[in-house]
């Protein structure tokens, strides 16, 4: 049986709670519970679950009674299980079932899989595939914590992990970039090489069963993983140490949550959570450390505080590119979105700390480009690590060979000359306008370079630059849905009167 038979048929037992109101993301959460046992059942590892609650007693127990026991044994499994990390997955066990029936159908049809079938080594690709399905469910709005496969594989191509790294997330979602740099390692080294240097991951997670998703992953892929359960820009990641690699897709929205002080290592306090999170990862970075995260467009203009910390980024850390996202690729969003790729230290010394940036590479991927969706999908997410896979991703491929080989950004890159033909990408010529990825005048004139001096003087120190005509403009089959530009006016609006809720605090403070 195929894996993709595999998810497909397990996705399709959720039908059976759809009449019970609940949504894909809540079906992968509860999955986590009741996969684990049958997976710990078929690849040996059942040896550190308790006897009378394992799969099989869940399994042949009868009808009634059976979401009781079900709920007895999540608990029991959430505060007995000596193995920590199995433990947390069980921690603060909720269901979504509410009938046995229901509960009994579910456990069968998995019975039912032929998982010897699958192997004991893809039962981590087969929950990959999982969350994947997850993250199709606009009703539940649960794409916006999944990154899409294809971008996050494409920076893993271009970050390059390596053996003894210590590789963090501190938004780490699912645990997307995590394993995907795990797997990208395994591809280039042998097994004997791997246990002899194994690298280690870091993540932060603040929402429970997006955690408990994050650490059944893990777990399933064989990463050495510590998953904080806690906010990153609070004092919760205070066991967090500094990063070789930092790798981060923070969620959407500019206004931080909740009422906890930030962190007071974090210099400039701001309640636009992006910003926070930037600063977090490029102080968290280690002398030489590479990083690469997706942020929203407002982060590149935002004036104040938002213009302090871009020069702090660029000060201590070689921002050495941006890659301008393409708008549709996050479900149920339509922010305009960019990949931030920087080195702390300089290129020519990684223990400097001022005046690192001297130039930007600039790629756009969004102007005149399609609108991405279900129909329209974005990359290529069956390309893997092996080498020629490098830079044959449809939409992402060409910037993968103009950004060179040097994982820190420092490969010899010229403007509008390039030593390969562009038409060696392949693409879909089905896919609607993606030809146009092939247009080699068009490709060339996607890639410019800005010196610091000319972003302080001309931009005022803004990172929001674009050149491209935009010839889809007066396309109104091209135009964001009016739902989306509210959105972002409203965002923008938030963002300002946080900057005033700042300002107002501190003459306040001066007052008293």
């Amino acid at each position: 049986m195929k894996q993709d038979t595999v998810i497909q048929k397990i996705w399709s037992l959720c039908n059976i709670l759809r009449g019970d109101g609940i949504t894909y993301y809540q079906y992968v959460s509860e999955l986590s519970y009741l996969l684990f046992l049958k997976i710990a059942q078929e690849n040996g590892s059942e040896i550190l679950i308790p006897e009378g609650y394992r799969w099989a007693d869940l399994e042949t127990h009868e009808e009634e009674g059976l979401l009781g026991f079900y709920q007895e044994m999540l608990t029991h499994l959430g505060a007995n299980v000596e193995n920590e990390v199995i433990r947390d997955i069980y921690a603060f066990p909720t269901t979504v079932f509410s009938h046995s029936e229901n509960l009994k159908a579910v456990i069968d049809g998995i019975s039912e899989i032929e998982w010897h079938q699958v192997g004991k080594d893809r039962f981590g690709d087969l929950y990959s595939g999982l969350i994947d399905k997850s993250a199709q469910d606009t009703r539940s709005g649960a794409g916006q914590y999944f990154t899409p496969r294809s971008l996050i594989n494409s920076i893993i191509r271009l970050i390059q992990p390596n053996l003894g790294d210590l590789i963090q997330d501190p938004a780490t979602g699912s645990g997307g970039f995590l394993v995907s740099a795990d797997s990208y390692i395994r591809t280039k080294y042998s097994q004997e090489e791997y246990q002899s240097s194994p690298p280690k991951y870091q993540g932060v997670e603040i929402e429970k069963n997006t955690r408990r998703i994050c650490l059944m992953n893990t777990f399933l892929h064989n990463l050495d993983a510590n998953i904080v359960y806690g906010d990153a820009l609070t004092d919760d990641v205070a066991e967090l140490d500094k990063a070789d690699i930092i790798l981060a897709n923070p969620p959407f929205g500019s206004k931080a949550g909740g009422q906890r002080p930030l962190r007071n290592d974090i210099p400039f306090p701001n309640t636009n959570k992006q910003l926070a999170f930037l600063q977090h990862i490029y102080l968290n970075l280690k002398a030489g450390g590479r990083a690469a995260v997706v942020l929203p467009d407002n982060v590149l203009f935002e004036a104040g505080v938002g213009t302090e910390i871009r020069r702090d980024l660029m000060n201590k850390c070689n921002l050495h590119t941006i890659l301008r996202l393409p708008t549709g690729i996050f479900y149920a969003q339509g922010v305009k979105t960019n990949v931030l790729f920087f080195t702390k230290g300089s290129a020519k010394d990684k223990y400097q700390q001022e005046n690192c940036t001297e130039d930007v590479w600039i790629y756009d991927l969004r102007t005149n480009m399609p609108n991405f969706g279900k129909r329209t999908p974005f990359g290529n997410c069956d390309i893997g690590f092996a080498a020629e896979d490098f830079g044959t991703d449809p939409h992402l491929g060409v910037f993968e060979k103009v950004f060179g080989h040097n994982p820190d950004g420092t490969s010899k890159r010229t403007e509008g000359e390039f030593s390969f033909d562009a038409k060696e990408i392949e693409v879909d010529k089905d896919a609607v306008e993606v030809n146009q990825c092939i247009d080699e005048q068009l490709i060339h004139s996607r890639w410019r370079c800005f010196s610091r001096v000319w972003i302080a003087t001309t931009k005022g120190d803004s990172l929001d630059i674009s050149w491209l005509k935009d010839t889809s403009s007066g396309d109104a089959a091209k135009l964001q849905d009016p739902e989306i530009l509210v959105r972002a006016v409203k965002e923008e609006l938030e963002a300002a009167l946080g900057d005033l809720d700042d300002l107002l605090a501190a003459l306040l403070e001066q007052v008293n």
